[in-house]
């Protein structure tokens, strides 16, 4: 019985490398699905777990150490292969061949993001700070769905940098992200829950970026939140 969540966890890992071999290769598609498996491991985990009765403190270093390569180092991956897709501007031409390596940024930020998780304890009720997972599947979506964009000479690798570095801190910020826990069905109690939910049905209308979309939103939410809360 105790083998059983970590057995799920060490499944988690193993797409998080497989994820990371494809996207070395550039095979996209592949990266995100094993990330998306691996998010479904890393769901099922941790409850089966509670539901055996069985958690211990290698099973939280384990969970954490996979969420890492799954949630870190695999998007971090797909970013590597992306720069070295995108146009680059002529002043950068000297550097450009360093630039895939900037993308590892990502992975420190979600390892210190995976950090704090473990020892802030007012995260047992929401989160602060963009959770990994999310991080990672905005990345898969947008590369998926945008990949034309992204590699046209309507963008270029500083935009790509500068927004790899605003999730980077979108990680690690200290703005509390709405939380989709219901306790009950009623509108007064879960109206932020809801309204989130309810932007999120037109945004299925843009295929494969449906995910980045949402994403988008839920940052925006939850920031739009937190600036109402502070007032």
């Amino acid at each position: 019985m105790f083998s059983i969540p970590n057995t799920l966890t060490c499944c988690n890992l193993i797409c998080g490398c497989m994820a990371t071999g494809c996207a070395f290769y550039g095979q996209y598609q592949w990266a995100v699905l094993m990330i998306v498996i691996g998010a479904v491991f890393d769901f099922f985990d941790g409850m089966v777990a509670r539901a055996l009765g069985v958690s211990s403190n290698i099973g939280k270093e384990l969970d954490s150490l996979a969420d890492v390569v799954t949630f870190g180092v695999a998007p971090s991956s797909i970013l590597f292969y992306l720069f070295t897709e995108v146009h680059c501007p002529e002043q950068l031409m000297p550097v450009k061949h360093l630039l895939p390596y900037t993308a590892f940024l990502m992975a420190a930020f979600s390892a210190l993001r995976l950090a704090k998780f473990n020892l802030d304890e007012r995260q047992h009720q929401q989160f602060i700070g963009l959770p990994t997972p999310a991080n990672a599947l905005f990345w898969g979506s947008l590369v998926l769905g945008e990949h034309a964009f992204l590699v046209s000479l309507k963008f270029n690798a500083v935009f790509l940098f500068l927004f790899m570095l605003l999730f980077c801190m979108l990680l690690v910020c200290e703005v509390p992200m709405l939380a989709l826990k219901f306790k009950n069905l009623s509108w007064e109690d879960n109206k932020q829950r809801y309204i989130f939910l309810l932007g999120c049905l037109p945004l299925f209308l843009l295929g494969t970026s449906s995910l980045a979309a949402i994403i988008i939103w839920y940052i925006a939410v939850s920031v739009a939140l937190h600036k109402t809360t502070l007032k």
